[in-house]
């Protein structure tokens, strides 16, 4: 899911969460999003506000009050590795993680998350792309 600018990114959120609610057919990334809504009661209130929560602005990540749309951006993109197992071994990872969570879903996903965030996080600040290999073994490290 990429877009150029943060306004297209939201709206397709407010998309996904309005096509939901109204039980309209969901392509394949559309049905994906809205899982992640669902996730998220907590930002569901703010999607209703349309517009208002376009042009909002969040305190950065990680702070109480952070980004929902970037929470929710980082779960689609973590749902997109996993559906491609890319970094490869990703998804049995997950699988063991969620074992290890007692196959709840938001919790695996939330530990694998702060993988994620620490990754993107030492790319931008290096300027190079994510260190696949240190993120598998980050991943690796939250299993017992």
């Amino acid at each position: 899911m990429y877009a150029n600018d943060r306004h297209s990114m939201r709206q397709f959120f407010l998309h996904c969460h309005n096509r939901q609610r109204e039980g309209a057919p969901l392509q394949p990334l559309e049905r994906l999003v809205a899982e992640v809504i669902a996730l998220h009661p907590e930002y569901q209130a703010l999607l209703e506000t349309g517009e208002q929560a376009l042009a909002q602005d969040f305190a950065p990540s990680g702070q109480p009050q952070g980004n929902p749309f970037l929470h929710m951006g980082l779960h689609i993109g973590l749902g997109e590795q996993l559906l491609a197992d890319r970094p490869a071994g990703i998804r049995h990872l997950y699988q063991r993680l969620l074992g290890q969570y007692a196959n709840d879903r938001h919790q695996a996903e939330h530990a694998m998350l702060a993988c994620l965030e620490h990754s993107l996080w030492q790319a931008q600040r290096q300027q190079t792309l994510p260190d696949e290999g240190r993120y598998l073994e980050c991943l690796r490290r939250l299993l017992d």
